[in-house]
């Protein structure tokens, strides 16, 4: 076999994403796996070319070829698809063992000559630590299961005898006659392994069965499959303990140069409440308990001193730092996050939201009310305090914010309080609005940004979104006009101005945003806009339906890290709503 060099980087469009719970793999059209970190989310990457590391596993037709797939409808399972110039078409079937073993990925692959027969390439190349360990101890046993280590990962790898073994990598060659199929298994550890390396058609029966019974039906919606397919995104970054990560990957650009790259592997309070309130639009469904379980958890352990993110086992965000590897065409390698020395006020309100929501399909515990009762005292003590706010900017009074935590009182004051509760959480809601409505009203009668920034801001859509006041209002109208006129074009919403260029150029579309617009102009009677606002942002993926938070609007590309959950849950509850 001649081809040993991985595959470069793709556009982001072209990646989709396997994914257990406990970890995820991104997957690019030439069958390379360039991103995986285990055994956690935020442990360091042991396939890493998607930021110019070594540590890739590709398995792809040697002729060449054109590349397709799709995913097996609710579920994480994709297939590649390759027609080539042979007029041959191969597919390879690619999963991770679902649900997750915390200690334990294992990666499934079944390589199937579709018509005519395959000739197909496979290299495997582990280095663990962000590319600092290579593959060591590489040994095959009499069965033809090859094993190592690569740092501090056991690696077990079935399915390949005939590998070659050279400097750090496995790589053999497949031929298929047409029809059969031929299985590939990898089992990355940081504990010994126990037993034999896993069957494979059991281990495919496992996974499909794990599935079905992880998504459920999710009722009419405006975009069946779609929405499916963003719980299935959604379950996918949600581990065993019910934190879900905010995105998969880290330090994906959101402009180029510019030193906007971010570590998203952590669990975002806010972006977690957003998942249980759109999940709970369609129904008590399993993540809605995650999601109130694991966001209670948080503040019962740390109250008003809540921090905007945790690891998905609910330890603090680790400081953030820099490592070696040349990064993401234009983005560098961020790992870790400051947001864990940030104060945001509007978690809290979010919390009570998800708290309200889980109330109303009887899926509040215990704890759960003692969470909310706590957020309660938080707002109380803290709602004059300035924050980051939902952009996590620099501290101020962010007028959205603030009404928030009004929507969260009303929520979950008529949901889930006593009536003795009710009451007074329903009148520390009505101060915050008056307070809020003195000093960041802007004189045309929307919400400005703060009490000393008159720009409008595509986040003041959500307090009349969640109730903090009527739909009707006429300044809940008059900032649905404004982020309309002055911050939608082509069909797509940007978060606000950032200054005097064009929208574009600052930065890209937030898909959150044109999904909130198509939810707030349908809650005030708008149908056929709320219709068009959603399919445009819907069509802002590419051919694996995986949405980043930023849109390139111009040159049609994601932007930022891949996939971004609470993107995929507002595209899920505008499905939902849009269909009322």
């Amino acid at each position: 076999m001649e081809r040993r060099t991985a595959p470069g980087p793709h556009v982001l469009r072209e990646y989709a994403l396997i994914a257990d719970g406990e970890r995820g793999a991104l997957i690019g059209p030439r069958g390379d796996i360039a991103w995986l970190c285990a055994p956690r989310w935020d442990s360091p990457a042991v396939l890493s070319t998607l930021l110019g590391g070594r540590g890739c596993y590709a398995v792809a037709p040697q002729q060449r070829s054109v590349w397709g797939g799709y995913y097996e409808d609710g579920s994480l399972i994709w297939r590649s698809r390759w027609i080539t110039d042979e007029k041959t078409v191969v597919e390879c079937r690619e999963a991770l063992a679902f649900p997750g073993d915390p200690h334990r990925a294992v990666i499934l692959r079944r390589v199937r000559a579709v018509r005519g027969e395959a000739r197909v390439d496979v290299l495997l190349r582990p280095a663990a630590n962000f590319d600092d360990a290579a593959f060591s101890r590489v040994h095959r046993s009499d069965d033809g299961v090859w094993t190592g280590r690569s740092g501090p990962l056991r690696l077990r790898w079935s399915g390949a005898p005939e590998a070659r073994p050279e400097d750090g990598e496995l790589s053999t060659e497949l031929r298929l006659a047409p029809g059969e199929h031929h299985d590939l298994v990898l089992e990355l550890s940081d504990v010994a392994f126990d037993g034999p390396p896993p069957e494979p058609d059991r281990a495919w029966a496992e996974t499909e069965a794990g599935w079905r019974e992880a998504i459920p039906d999710l009722g009419p919606t405006i975009a069946d499959r779609d929405a499916r397919h963003a719980y299935a995104v959604m379950r996918g970054l949600t581990t065993g303990g019910g934190g879900m990560v905010a995105a998969g990957t880290t330090s994906l650009p959101e402009r180029a140069d510019q030193g906007r790259d971010y570590d998203y592997r952590f669990v975002w309070i806010r972006d977690q409440c957003f998942a249980g309130q759109a999940v709970a639009a369609a129904g008590p469904h399993p993540l809605l308990d995650d999601a109130a379980g694991f966001v209670a958890g948080r503040i019962l352990a740390d109250g008003p001193d809540l921090m905007p993110a945790y690891t998905a086992t609910g330890e603090p965000v680790p400081p953030q730092r820099t490592h070696d590897l040349p990064g993401y065409p234009g983005g560098s390698d961020v790992i870790g996050n400051h947001v864990r020395k940030q104060f945001q006020l509007d978690a809290f309100g979010e919390a009570l939201l998800l708290f309200a929501a889980a109330a109303r399909h009887d899926r509040l515990d215990t704890d759960g009310f003692q969470a909310a009762t706590v957020a309660v005292a938080a707002i109380e003590k803290r709602w004059q305090d300035v924050d980051a706010g939902l952009w996590e900017l620099d501290p101020e009074r962010w007028t959205h914010s603030r009404l928030i935590c009004a929507a969260g009182l009303r929520q979950v004051a008529s949901a889930a309080a006593p009536a003795s509760d009710a009451a007074a959480w329903n009148a520390l809601a009505d101060r915050i609005v008056a307070a809020t409505a003195d000093d960041s009203l802007h004189p045309s009668g929307r919400w400005q940004r703060t009490p000393d920034d008159p720009r409008v801001d595509a986040a003041l859509l959500l307090p009349a979104l969640r109730g903090a006041l009527p739909a009707d209002d006429p300044r809940s109208t008059a900032t649905l006009d404004a982020v309309r006129a002055d911050l939608g074009r082509d069909g797509y919403v940007y978060r606000f101005r950032h200054d005097g260029r064009p929208l574009g150029e600052a930065e890209g579309a937030f898909l959150l945003c044109g999904f909130l617009t198509a939810m707030a102009s349908h809650q005030q009677g708008d149908r056929v806009g709320a219709a068009r606002w959603f399919e445009r942002n819907r069509a802002a993926c590419g051919p694996p339906g995986l949405f980043s938070e930023e849109y390139d609007v111009v040159q049609r590309q994601l932007r930022g890290n891949l996939p971004q959950a609470f993107v995929h849950a507002a595209m899920l509850e505008a499905a939902v709503r849009l269909a009322d």
